[in-house]
C-alpha cells in the first residue's frame, strides 16, 4: 500500500452537483482540495435537471449563470393541471399556475430545466480555472480521523476503480456527496430515518416527442383515469415524463418492480387521451425506488461531513434534491472557509448541521404529502376547481392547494435559517434595542430581498443584492438614509469602524498598505465588503464630499436608491422601503456570505450602530473584538 503523502485541506467525494459546488467555493477561495469520483466520465444525460429561482440566483452571484443559460435550457414560468373528464373522455385543462408567483419577489420567476450533466460540466470548467480537476475514476475505501497530525487529522483511503493503485492522503476535513449510497455515511454508522413508511417505484424517461398535447411545452402534473404523470419540458426539444410505476400501498408491491420503456410510453398514451404521443428518440430512461428519509446526523466529529442525497431522500416531484443539495455545499463551504482563515471559532461548523438538517426536515415533510396526493385517488371533474392566479381561493382541489402554498419553499426564497449566532432575529437573546429597528420588514435568516438601484460611479443601474459575489465576505449593506439627516451618524459610523478593537480593524487585511488600486470588494479586509446606498437621486451624490475616506474607498459600491419598484410604487426610495428602513434615518443590515441576513441595526450618531456589530460579530469571531465581554448568542 502507497505511503501517506499529500495533504488536503478538504477530500470530496462525488463529483453530483453537492460535491462540485463545494469544491467550486474553496477552490476559488484558495484552498487545496481533492475532488474525486468513481464515474469514469462525469453525468452524460438525465439525472436532476431542474435549477429553482433562488438557485439561480446563486449561480448569478457565482458568475456562472451565463455559461448555464449557454446551453439554452427549457424555462418553465407556469405549471398547468390537467385532470380526468366526466364519462370517459379523457383529460382536460383545470387550471394554470404561475411557477414562481408575483408575490414571491424573484429575479428569475421560472424554472431552469437542462440535464445534470451539463450543469456538472459548468462547475468542472470552473474547478480547472482554479486548478483542481476531478480525480476519476476513484474511490474510496476507508478513512481515519487518527488525530496523529493536529492540522490534518483524517486519514483516507482511496483505490483506483480499474487498476487497483491505491493512495494514503491526509486531510483537514472529509466530505461525502456521494449520494443515497454513501460509503461514509455507513462507515461513521449515521442512520437514515424515514420520515413517511411509504415508498414509491419511479419511472423517468427523457426523449424527443411528437404529440398534440398543447401543454408539452410547460411543466404539467396530469390525473387521469389511467394513472397520474408530470412532464417537464427540456432542451434540445426534449420532454421529461415521470410516472409512477408501484407504490407500498399496493397489495402486491414490490421495490424491485421494473417497467420498460415500452411499457412507460404505453401508460402516457393511455394517460394523455385524447390526445396522442409518439417518440422520436429516448435519451435516457430510469426505474428507482424512492422514499422520504433523513439522515439523523450530517456530521459526528465536525471533520467529515455529509451532504446532498446521502443526507436526504425524497421524491423529485419538486425538483428539490438538487437545490438542496446546492445550498448544503454553499452553508459547509462558507463556514469552514472563516474557521480556516482564522476569521471564525471551530465551533461555528455545529451550525450546519442544525441550519441544514432544518430545511431537510421541512422539505420532507412537504414532499411526503405531496407525493401522496399525486399518487392518490384521481378527483373526479366536479371536485376540480379553477386552478389560477385569478382564483387564489378557488375551489382547487388538495393537489392544487398544496402545490400553491409550498411555492415559496419550493422557489428557495422561503428558506428560513432561525435564530443562532449568525442570525439576530426578534426573537434572538441579542440585549441592544439598536437590533431589529422598529418599521424594518427584513426577514432575518432569508435572504435579502432583491433592489434595483443606480451605482453612482457610472450611472448603471444595478442589482444592489448581486453587487458582492460569492467571494466569502459577509455584506454590509450601509442604507445611509437622506444625507442632510444622516451625515453625523455616517460619519460616526466610519470613525468607530476604524477604532482598534472594532470588528472591522480587528481583521484588516495584512497586506492592506499594497492593495491594489481597483480592488473593488476587499480593500481593507477579506471578511467585511460595504456597500453604502442613499435615498437620493444620483446626481445629488458626491462621494468624496459625502463620505469618510474609509467608505468613500468602496467608490463602486456607492450607489442612489431612485429606480421606482412596482413593490413599493410610493415610495421615494424604493430598496430602503423594501426593507423597512426609514428613507431619511436609513439603517444598516449585515448578510452572510451565502445571501441571507444575519441582522439589521438602527444607524445612529455615535457609537451605537459599530457597537452592536461588534457584539454580533463577536458573538463567533476568534478574537476579542468591542468591549472583549462575552456576547450575546444562542
Amino acid at each position: 500500500m502507497a505511503a501517506s503523502s499529500e495533504k488536503y485541506d478538504i477530500v470530496i467525494v462525488g463529483a453530483g452537483p453537492v460535491g462540485l459546488l463545494l469544491s467550486v467555493c474553496l477552490a476559488r477561495w484558495g484552498y487545496k482540495i481533492k475532488n474525486i469520483d468513481n464515474r469514469e466520465v462525469p453525468t452524460l444525460t438525465g439525472r436532476a435537471d431542474g435549477i429553482q429561482p433562488r438557485s439561480l440566483h446563486l449561480l448569478r452571484n457565482m458568475d456562472l449563470k451565463r455559461p448555464i443559460m449557454a446551453h439554452q435550457p427549457a424555462k418553465v414560468y407556469e405549471v398547468a393541471f390537467w385532470d380526468p373528464q366526466s364519462g370517459g373522455k379523457g383529460i382536460h385543462r383545470t387550471g394554470n399556475w404561475a411557477a414562481c408567483p408575483k408575490f414571491i419577489d424573484a429575479r428569475y420567476p421560472f424554472t431552469t430545466l437542462l440535464h445534470q450533466g451539463l450543469i456538472e460540466r459548468v462547475f468542472i470548467d470552473d474547478l480547472h480555472k482554479n486548478g483542481a480537476d476531478v480525480q476519476r475514476p476513484w474511490t474510496i475505501t476507508g478513512f481515519n480521523n487518527d488525530g496523529q497530525d493536529k492540522t490534518y487529522p483524517i486519514e483516507v483511503n482511496l483505490k483506483h476503480m480499474r487498476t487497483d493503485e491505491k493512495e494514503i492522503v491526509r486531510a483537514k476535513y472529509l466530505f461525502s456527496g456521494e449520494g443515497a449510497r454513501s460509503f461514509i455515511r455507513d462507515q461513521l454508522g449515521v442512520k437514515i430515518r424515514h420520515k413517511d413508511p411509504i415508498s414509491h417505484v419511479w419511472g423517468v424517461m427523457d426523449g424527443v416527442v411528437r404529440t398534440d398535447f398543447p401543454d408539452v411545452k410547460m411543466k404539467c402534473t396530469i390525473h387521469s383515469d389511467h394513472g397520474s404523470i408530470m412532464i417537464i419540458p427540456r432542451e434540445n426539444n426534449m420532454v421529461r415524463l415521470y410516472i409512477q410505476i408501484a407504490s407500498s400501498t399496493d397489495k402486491d408491491f414490490d421495490p424491485r418492480k421494473q417497467a420498460t420503456p415500452e411499457d412507460v410510453q404505453a401508460s402516457a398514451k393511455k394517460i394523455l387521451q385524447p390526445y396522442y404521443i409518439e417518440w422520436d428518440m429516448v435519451e435516457w430512461y430510469s426505474v428507482y425506488p424512492i422514499g422520504q428519509g433523513i439522515a439523523e446526523n450530517y456530521t459526528i466529529d465536525h471533520r467529515v461531513f455529509l451532504g446532498g442525497d446521502c443526507c436526504h431522500t425524497h421524491s423529485p416531484k419538486a425538483g428539490q434534491g438538487m437545490n438542496t443539495a446546492f445550498h448544503d455545499a454553499l452553508n459547509l463551504a462558507w463556514k469552514i472557509h472563516h474557521v480556516e482563515a482564522g476569521f471564525a471559532n471551530r465551533s461555528i461548523l455545529q451550525s450546519y448541521e442544525a441550519e441544514r438538517k432544518h430545511i431537510a426536515e421541512e422539505l420532507l415533510d412537504f414532499d411526503a404529502k405531496y407525493a401522496a396526493l399525486f399518487s392518490q385517488r384521481v378527483p373526479s371533474a366536479g371536485e376540480v376547481g379553477a386552478a389560477s392566479e385569478d382564483n387564489i381561493d378557488g375551489a382547487a382541489n388538495e393537489f392544487v392547494k398544496v402545490f400553491k402554498s409550498s411555492q415559496e419553499f419550493t422557489s428557495g426564497y422561503g428558506i428560513f435559517y432561525g435564530p443562532n449566532e449568525f442570525n439576530w432575529s426578534s426573537d434572538h437573546s441579542a440585549q441592544s434595542h439598536l437590533f431589529n429597528p422598529k418599521g424594518n420588514t427584513v426577514r432575518v435568516g432569508r435572504i435579502m430581498p432583491p433592489a434595483n438601484v443606480t451605482r453612482v460611479v457610472d450611472a448603471n443601474e444595478v442589482q444592489l443584492e448581486q453587487e458582492i459575489p460569492l467571494n466569502g465576505s459577509f455584506r454590509i449593506f450601509l442604507f445611509a438614509g437622506s444625507p442632510s439627516k444622516t451625515q453625523r451618524a455616517v460619519a460616526d459610523f466610519a470613525t468607530n469602524l476604524q477604532k482598534k478593537k472594532s470588528f472591522y480593524s480587528t481583521f484588516a487585511r495584512e497586506d492592506i498598505a499594497s492593495v491594489s488600486y481597483h480592488e473593488r470588494h476587499n480593500p481593507h479586509s477579506y471578511f467585511f465588503s460595504i456597500c453604502t446606498t442613499f435615498a437620493s437621486p444620483r446626481d445629488r451624490i458626491d462621494i468624496s464630499k459625502m463620505l469618510p475616506p474609509i467608505l468613500a474607498r468602496y467608490s463602486d459600491h456607492v450607489y442612489a436608491d431612485d429606480v421606482w419598484d412596482p413593490k413599493v410604487p410610493d415610495a421615494k426610495a424604493a430598496a430602503h422601503a423594501k426593507l423597512g428602513l426609514d428613507a431619511d434615518k436609513g439603517g444598516v443590515v449585515v448578510v452572510r456570505p451565502d445571501g441571507h441576513v444575519g441582522c439589521v441595526v438602527t444607524l445612529v450618531a455615535g457609537s451605537g450602530t459599530v457597537d452592536a456589530l461588534n457584539d454580533y460579530f463577536g458573538a463567533f469571531v476568534s478574537k476579542p473584538i468591542g468591549n472583549g465581554k462575552p456576547q450575546a448568542q444562542l
